[in-house]
C-alpha cells in the first residue's frame, strides 16, 4: 500500500531525478489559461498591469496564444480556433480557467524518454513545436495528480 501521495501516483522505479530533489535545471515556465477571447482577457490583465505580447496561432493545436510576463514566469492565454479543438472542448466542459502548467527543462528529448520509460501516460505521442518555436509534450492528468503538465524546452534555462 502506498504511504504517500507521490508513491500512489508514480511507479516505484522512476529514473533518478525525475521527481523530487533539487534539480535546478527545472522551473515553472508558464501557466496556460483557457479563455473565450484573448482580447477580453487582455483587458482584465491590463488592469493588473500585465501586458500581453503578440498573438500567435498554433494551427496543429487549434489555438491562438498570447503570453504575459509575470515575474520570472509567464501566463499563456489560450483561445480556441473552433469549439472542436482540445481547448474548445475544455471550455465547453469546464469554462474559462487554468488549463495546464508548463515545466521548463534543458533536454526535452531526454525527459520525454524518461516519462515514457517510467510508464507515465502521455497526452502527446511525440515532441511538438509550439508557440515561439518551443519544443514540448504533455503528460496526461491521470499521471500527474489530476493536472495537465506541459514539458517545454527553452534556451533561457532556469537560472
Amino acid at each position: 500500500m502506498a504511504t504517500s501521495f507521490q508513491e500512489a501516483l508514480v511507479p516505484e522505479d522512476l529514473p533518478p531525478g525525475l521527481l523530487g530533489g533539487a534539480d535546478l535545471s527545472l522551473c515553472l515556465d508558464h501557466i496556460g489559461i483557457a479563455v473565450l477571447s484573448i482580447e477580453v482577457a487582455r483587458k482584465f490583465y491590463g488592469v493588473l498591469g500585465l501586458q500581453t505580447g503578440a498573438t500567435e496561432e498554433i494551427a496543429h493545436e487549434g489555438v491562438r496564444t498570447a503570453m504575459l510576463q509575470l515575474g520570472s514566469t509567464r501566463l499563456e492565454l489560450l483561445e480556441p480556433l473552433s469549439p472542436e479543438t482540445i481547448v474548445g472542448r475544455f471550455l465547453e466542459r469546464r469554462g474559462e480557467g487554468i488549463h495546464h502548467i508548463a515545466i521548463r527543462v534543458e533536454d526535452v528529448d531526454a525527459k520525454f524518454d524518461e516519462c515514457r520509460a517510467a510508464g507515465m501516460r502521455l497526452a502527446s505521442d511525440s515532441i511538438r513545436i509550439g508557440a515561439g518555436g518551443h519544443r514540448y509534450f504533455f503528460i496526461h492528468p491521470s499521471s500527474a495528480a489530476g493536472v495537465l503538465v506541459e514539458i517545454v524546452a527553452d534556451a533561457r534555462g532556469c537560472a
